[in-house]
C-alpha cells in the first residue's frame, strides 16, 4: 500500500495555516503567536506571560486528574491547550469546554455564552386583563 492511501485511510489531518498541531505545539506561545490573526496575536504578545502561566496550571491540573476550573474568559487559546477540557465560569456557573485546533486564535469567553434563551411559563392569573375576571 503507497503512502498516499495510508493517508486516506487514516483519515483527515487536520491543520492550523498549513502547520500541523504538532509543530504548533512544540513551538513557544510568542512563536506560534505569528500564525494567529492580527488581534490574537498583539493580545498574545502583550500577555505571553500570563497565558504561560495558565497553561502551566491547565498542565499540573490535568496531571492530577482534577478538572481546569477558570474565570479567565480573555485568555487566547494557543495551540498548547487544544486537547484540554476547561470550565469557564459563565457568570452563574462553570460551562465545559473541549478545545478543538479549530478554537485556536479565540478567546475562551467565546465558547462560555454569558446569556442563555428564555422560556417563558404561560401568564399567571392577573397577569392579563381576561384573567382578572376569572380571579372574582
Amino acid at each position: 500500500m503507497t503512502e498516499e492511501k495510508r493517508q486516506e485511510i487514516k483519515g483527515k489531518e487536520y491543520l492550523y495555516r498549513g502547520k500541523t498541531l504538532d509543530y504548533l505545539k512544540t513551538l513557544d506561545v510568542r512563536e506560534s503567536a505569528k500564525y494567529l490573526s492580527s488581534g490574537s496575536r498583539r493580545a498574545v504578545i502583550r500577555n505571553f506571560d500570563k497565558i504561560e502561566k495558565f497553561i502551566k496550571i491547565c498542565e499540573e491540573t490535568s496531571s492530577r486528574n482534577k478538572k481546569i476550573r477558570t474565570h479567565l474568559r480573555d485568555i487566547v487559546i494557543v495551540p498548547k491547550l487544544v486537547g484540554h477540557n476547561i470550565l469557564v465560569h459563565n457568570g452563574k456557573l462553570f460551562q465545559e469546554i473541549s478545545i478543538t485546533i479549530e478554537m485556536i486564535g479565540h478567546r475562551l469567553g467565546e465558547f462560555a455564552m454569558t446569556r442563555s434563551k428564555v422560556n417563558h411559563g404561560s401568564a399567571g392569573i392577573g397577569a392579563t386583563k381576561g384573567s382578572r375576571a376569572q380571579k372574582k
